[in-house]
């Protein structure tokens, strides 16, 4: 209770407020009687103290220190007995009570502390047993309403009319999943909210408020959880006072039942997900028997075999992983592609996202292609790219395939993706975007017998190769090297090594090779070997 409704406990009758007026909405949840001369070091926040002030009698000056110390403290009031021990209060602290806005609160000398303290008490666990019965009540209906499947759209609704407030509930990233209310407004609010990224500034806590400059508008934030992980928050258009228990009881009540719907419709979503992914590898992976059972099968998905696709694949830089266990690190990369996927709701183009692993594949859809189309993915992946390393801090690269004609040609662009990938990768790029050229070489070299290429792949790098069975630096160098059309700088640069060390393996692998690498047909014979590795997976 607060120390305004404290007065109307009958034992408290006959006593009165003689300073901090101003404090008198300050709550008070503990009730405490002591007399002890470090008394101040046993209080806490929130607590009522009545006391005699037995051990002040012969030095008053110490009660100002007292009220000083209660006020850091939080605590609620002081109330003291007078004219038992002390005749009066020193003008001083009720000076000092005044400027803190602390209650001190005069005590009759009749009154006994003991039943101050059992009534005052008595009447805190009355109040707050009823909040627990109406909290408890208010969840019944919560789970009820839930469970009949009304959904968490009908739930906010019956919320706000318990709070009086509209109730947006968002994202992690302030995107909205539902609300109360249907109209422009509340859809401008969650747009500022998300461009101006307000989330960034929340605090890691349960609830907390803030209010916006521009508006003058107010808003209190309750954060949703699952598993220990944040889901979401429930944002109330208006002001919670965190005294007001009634009100952040029922709305913590509708948080725990949401949370519970939030997993419930988590769970649905990843089982969609992960048949979704088992069709795409199957796909690609050629386990369909037919081509009309990929169709078919695809249908299901939304995905119509007649129209064009571009497919790009995306993997996190390795350098950017996060550290700690491969559950929590692959959870995370999870996290990752679903704020992913949510993005690629707002894109003009029909886009489908697959999982695999560490790597998230992207299929744009498009009835008709022109080169328009195209520069619009390269732009949509670059944005990706910025809201990947803002939200996460991390970087992610991709490999951009051909054009396919239909989706049943898309096998052979995701492959093209992959190379493309690879290729960046080799390259020593990082947050690159590599688009799919022609390998018209390597096409070539898939014709030749295996063996042949083995042989010739060992007659040109097997020094390197029998050099570095446990480290590739200089076969990494030399490519990087190549394809950086022999420009050390650029080399040391995508190697992140200094030029002089780029110069130091290169003459030590013309040593090991017994050629020099400024030979135009020494060059080829390497690319050839190189590109041969790659064909091989050696």
């Amino acid at each position: 209770m607060r120390v305004s409704e404290l007065i109307n406990v009958p034992s408290l009758e006959g006593c009165k407020i003689i300073a901090g007026d101003e404090g008198l909405d300050r709550e008070v949840q503990y009730v405490n009687m002591m007399d002890a001369p470090d008394i101040a070091k046993f209080l806490k926040p929130n607590e009522l103290l009545v006391t005699t002030a037995y051990h002040m009698k012969d030095h008053p000056e110490l009660l100002g220190k007292l009220v000083k110390q209660m006020h850091e403290q939080g605590c609620a009031a002081l109330g003291i007995k007078t004219k038992r021990f002390l005749s009066e209060i020193p003008q001083q602290v009720l000076q000092l009570a005044k400027a803190f806005s602390f209650p001190i609160i005069e005590i009759p000398v009749q009154s006994s502390l003991g039943d101050i303290v059992n009534q005052t008490l008595s009447k805190i666990l009355d109040k707050r047993t009823n909040e627990l019965i109406s909290a408890i009540d208010i969840h019944r209906q919560f789970s009820n309403h839930m469970m009949s499947g009304k959904g968490i759209e009908s739930l906010l609704k019956n919320l706000s009319k318990m709070v009086q407030y509209p109730v947006i509930l968002l994202d992690p990233y302030l995107k909205p999943i539902a609300s109360s209310i249907y109209n422009r407004q509340a859809a401008n609010i969650v747009e500022k909210l998300y461009v101006k990224d307000i989330v960034s500034y929340f605090p890691d806590i349960k609830f907390f408020s803030f209010s916006t400059i521009h508006d003058q508008q107010s808003y209190s934030v309750f954060a949703v959880y699952t598993h220990n992980r944040k889901a979401g928050y429930l944002v109330i258009l208006g002001e919670i006072i965190p005294s007001d228990h009634a009100t952040t009881l029922t709305i913590e009540q509708a948080t725990n039942v949401i949370s519970f719907e939030l997993v419930k419709e988590n769970a649905l979503t990843q089982y969609s997900r992960r048949v979704k992914n088992e069709f795409f590898y199957n796909f690609t992976e050629g386990m369909f028997t037919s081509d009309e059972e990929v169709i078919n099968r695809a249908k299901e998905f939304s995905i119509e075999n007649n129209n064009n696709y571009i497919c790009a694949t995306g993997k996190l830089e390795q350098r950017n992983r996060m550290i700690g266990s491969y559950t929590q690190s692959q959870r995370e990369i999870d996290e990752m592609y679903e704020y992913i996927e949510d993005e690629l709701i707002s894109f003009s183009l029909s886009t489908h996202l697959f999982t695999r692993g560490d790597k998230c594949i992207f299929l744009f859809e498009k009835a008709h292609y022109d080169e328009e189309v195209h520069n619009y993915i390269i732009s949509s992946l670059e944005l990706i790219q910025e809201k990947v390393q803002s939200k996460f801090a991390c970087t992610i690269s991709f490999g951009v395939g051909n054009l396919a004609r239909n989706f049943l040609n898309v096998k052979n662009s995701f492959k093209e993706a992959m190379d493309a990938l690879e290729t960046g990768r080799m390259a020593g790029k990082v947050g690159f975007i590599q688009s799919y050229k022609t390998k018209d070489v390597i096409e070539l070299l898939r014709i030749i017998p295996e063996e042949d290429l083995l042989e010739f792949y060992q007659n040109i790098l097997h020094p390197l190769v029998r050099m570095e069975e446990d480290d590739d630096t200089l076969l990494q160098t030399v490519f990087v090297y190549l394809e950086t059309h022999s420009q050390i700088s650029e080399t040391a640069k995508r190697l992140f090594v200094h030029r002089n060390t780029v110069v130091y393996r290169l003459e030590k692998c013309e040593e090991i090779l017994g050629r020099s690498l400024s030979d135009p047909d020494v060059t080829i014979q390497i690319r050839l070997a190189l590109r041969i590795k790659k064909v091989l997976d050696l």
